[in-house]
């Protein structure tokens, strides 16, 4: 992840633009002139939607975005380049034309529970002069991008002719183009190196019912024949992510909790393009929009993903390497602000864990049970030598952190140098501040920042102490 934190690839979206526009409000009585819901509304949102959600994904994740649409020539398609925008998304070959209706849904949600939806929308294919326009000036920089997408709502933007015309121009200068198509008909996007249809859309397209791995290669390989892909995909939902280049590949879904599947789909195809064009092959790309779809569909409504959230996700996960888990003072400041934010209890402890044992394990596994979110303030060498003697610690700091992390009930590893965590613990502040039971009725620092203290009997006979006495009596 922190490879990835590093780029910023330049990549263009090609597709249908809209405004998803929402009326917020609750209900308490029934119009009396129909049998109808009376909706008082309190708050009005809106954001991109259609490609935007693409865009919107990819700004998130960091990379320079640049999008080509068609829109009307009206106040909506005004307000919706006025929001791309804000968010510095380049969108000089937006080509307006005159006639047509930017797309805008607008939907009604009465106690969080939507009511009514109303679009306002051009579906028809967009005039063969603004295709022109769209393919004259990607002629002289589609050079400049490292990926396209093409995200097809089905609007009329992306014709056969542009499909075709941007594929040809892509694959001339070597740039990859990926698509999330629509309906049942993928030869407008032959030629493209992937298409990202979920399970129901491959099977209308190819007409193969997947119900085993037999069927899903088959799909797969149709799929790579008809369209000249020069990688076949397929998101299975709730199963991951099927790859076929020589052989067939499952990635596993790694979402905990689904609470909105909406605009999962635009996350998927947007992590893959960053990653691709991170230089990460398609198996480590497919991983990567696994682990966004997680945190996306733990969401609600169309949602993004940044990589710090990802990489959270993934050390909550103890998918990630150990070096992961292991935060300086600043980084897990930010963490404990998005954790706090999203409702976690974070539990603090501390310690020098100069040789691992099962007493710590088990006095670590019992401090996670109190919240969320366990994070472990550890002992510098320097400080671990004044507390506990010159001939300690025996393991040197980073071998301790590496341990410590590497353990299911452990999420973050913070080491510190003073004598005591008081600073550290002051910055958190966290709900539980755990300690071991030796500390009844002693002063326990950093307290007063903590919400409540909890304390924690040790394993009998267990210590670090005790350890390096056997050790000793044994080979000495």
């Amino acid at each position: 992840m922190q490879v990835l934190k590093k780029f910023n690839p330049k990549i263009l979206v090609v597709g249908d633009l809209m405004i998803d526009h929402y009326l917020w409000g609750s209900c308490e009585r029934i119009s009396p002139e129909a049998p109808v819901q009376i909706v008082d509304i309190t708050k009005e949102t809106t954001v991109l939607g259609g490609a935007g959600n693409v865009i919107n994904n990819l700004n998130v994740l960091g990379s320079h975005v640049s999008v080509c649409s068609v829109i009307g020539d009206d106040i909506i398609g005004e307000e919706l380049i006025s929001m791309l925008h804000k968010i510095g998304v380049d969108s000089q070959n937006i080509i307006k034309q005159r006639g047509r209706y930017t797309s805008k849904k607008s939907r009604v949600i009465a106690s969080n529970q939507q009511v009514l939806r109303y679009d306002k929308e051009s579906k028809e294919n967009v005039l063969n002069s603004s295709v022109a326009l769209i393919l004259d000036a990607l002629t002289l920089s589609i050079a400049e991008y490292d990926i396209v997408i093409l995200s097809d709502y089905g609007k009329g933007v992306l014709t056969d002719a542009l499909c075709q015309g941007i594929i040809t121009l892509a694959k001339s200068h070597g740039v990859r183009v990926l698509v999330d198509p629509k309906g049942v008909d993928f030869s407008k996007y032959k030629g493209a190196y992937l298409l990202t249809p979920n399970k129901k859309e491959a099977m209308l397209a190819t007409n193969i019912t997947i119900t085993n791995q037999e069927t899903l290669k088959e799909a797969l390989l149709k799929l790579k024949k008809e369209c000249d892909l020069g990688i076949s995909l397929i998101t299975l939902s709730e199963d991951g992510i099927a790859t076929y280049d020589h052989e067939l590949e499952i990635f596993p879904t790694v979402a905990k909790e689904v609470f909105d599947v909406t605009g999962a789909g635009d996350t998927v195809i947007a992590s893959i393009a960053f990653a691709l064009s991170a230089g990460k092959n398609i198996e480590q790309a497919a991983a990567f929009a696994n682990l966004a779809a997680g945190v996306v569909v733990g969401k609600i409504g169309s949602a993004t993903v940044s990589l710090t959230e990802i990489e959270e996700y993934e050390a909550s996960l103890h998918k990630s390497t150990s070096d992961a888990h292991i935060k300086s003072f600043e980084e897990i400041n930010a963490i404990v602000y998005r954790c706090v934010s999203n409702g976690k209890k974070i539990v603090f402890t501390n310690g020098c864990f100069d040789i691992l044992h099962v007493g710590h394990v088990k006095y670590l596994q019992i401090a996670k049970s109190f919240g969320d979110i366990l994070i472990v303030g550890l002992n510098s060498d320097a400080s671990v030598t004044r507390l506990k003697g010159p001939t300690r610690p025996v393991n040197i700091a980073e071998d301790r952190a590496y341990l410590l992390a590497a353990l299911e009930a452990v999420d973050y590893v913070v080491p510190f140098n003073e004598d005591t965590p008081y600073e550290l613990i002051k910055m958190i502040r966290p709900h539980v501040l755990v300690k071991g039971g030796d500390y009844e009725g002693k002063e326990v620092i950093g307290t007063e920042f903590a919400g409540e203290l909890k304390l924690v009997d040790f394993v009998d006979g267990k210590s670090t102490t005790r350890t390096i006495e056997k050790i000793q009596g044994q080979y000495c």
